[in-house]
């Protein structure tokens, strides 16, 4: 489990499908941590997360298979988790990509799975949310790529402090096909 206390900005991203949108590469890459809540779609998208330095955190998606990956990724797939935790001040942050739990009760489900933690980070709905109405807080960053962004793609940036951690939700106007190519 990577535990530091020097982690202050994390991105929080999920749903890339195999491609990165580079409006959140840019907010992501600066960041002291990546974490990535599944879909990632092939090595590539881990390899330009990690390309500054940063320590970046993956756990597989439903669709990070080996029938969905290229078959010179299939080793950077084998060694995704289902699930990981990383150790910060102020609490435990779990990843887990929520495709194990109902969308109607979702959150609850991953509250009580993961009781312990201050925050949960999930993917899978495409759909940004940051439930912090409840312990420990759910937070799904939305997609980060192309696929099914429902208004854009989106990431969370968390900033971690004295005062204790800040959110930061950012979406972003969906490309043109033309654009995004």
């Amino acid at each position: 489990m990577p535990s530091s206390p020097e982690y202050r900005s994390i991105a929080l991203i999920a749903d890339t499908h195999g491609h990165l949108d580079p409006r959140v590469a840019e907010l992501s890459l600066p960041c002291d941590l990546i974490i990535h809540a599944g879909d990632i779609g092939n090595g590539a998208i881990l390899r330009t997360l990690a390309q500054h330095g940063a320590e970046v955190v993956a756990v597989a998606g439903n669709n990070d298979t080996p029938r969905h990956w290229p078959a010179d990724d299939q080793a950077e797939l084998a060694d995704l988790p289902d699930t990981a935790s990383v150790s910060l001040p102020g609490g435990t942050l779990v990843i887990d990509h929520g495709h194990r739990f109902a969308a109607r009760d979702r959150h609850r489900r991953l509250r009580a799975r993961y009781r312990d933690a201050a925050a949960v980070v999930c993917g899978h709905s495409h759909r940004p949310a940051a439930d912090t109405a409840g312990l420990p807080w759910i937070l799904n960053p939305g997609a980060a790529g192309r696929t099914r962004t429902y208004g854009g793609p989106a990431c969370l940036l968390l900033e971690i402090g004295a005062d204790g951690w800040v959110l930061h939700p950012h979406r972003f106007e969906p490309q043109s096909a033309r654009a995004a190519s």
